[in-house]
């Protein structure tokens, strides 16, 4: 007889503002799991914040921070909650990563809640200028990359609760196939 697999990762992506650090922190509470970020993650490793490192060294050197970032917090063995970078699907080597991480939950809410959630938030560098404008322009670029890596879609437009619950039933039908 063979041991069950050990129960994967969660991990939670989407557009800015749809919550993925809180709801993180909360579906973490739940399943007793240690709670990831990679954006908080990245400020540690480099002590710098993340308008700071657009600023000095650009997005690209942001993203290859995302990489490692990503690729050591799903190295991890003890089955982690992790909030994705917003943008962490842009590169190809995370969505492999993605694939082989657990459960993947793909957070949505419209373009108006997201604007209504970030729009006075001084640490989102991409916003600077037309922050509607770009959030329709990221929502429609990183759309199909998020469906290509999520397991399960999540609408957080509304109550948190809810859609800590539908994360929480999915996790576990998952995580019962695999046990």
């Amino acid at each position: 007889m063979t041991a069950a697999p050990v129960p994967r990762h969660v991990v939670l992506v989407g557009m800015m503002g749809v919550g993925k650090s809180s709801l993180a922190k909360r579906v973490g509470r739940s399943l007793r799991r240690p709670v990831l970020d990679t954006d908080a993650e990245i400020v540690q490793r480099t002590s710098r914040t993340i308008p700071e490192i657009f600023a000095t060294d650009g997005e690209s050197m942001f993203r290859d921070l995302e990489v490692s970032v990503l690729a050591d917090l799903l190295d991890r063995t003890e089955p982690s909650v992790i909030a994705a970078a917003g943008g962490i699907v842009l590169r190809q080597e995370n969505r492999d990563a993605l694939a082989h991480a657990g459960t993947v939950v793909w957070l949505r809410a419209p373009v108006e809640v997201l604007l209504s959630r970030v729009v006075n938030g001084s640490h989102r560098p991409a916003l600077a200028e037309d922050a509607e404008g770009t959030l329709r322009s990221m929502e429609r670029d990183r759309e199909p990359l998020y469906a290509e890596v999520a397991d399960v879609t999540v609408d957080t437009a509304q109550r948190f609760d809810d859609a800590l619950a539908e994360i929480l039933a999915v996790v576990a039908d998952r995580e019962a196939v695999v046990s």
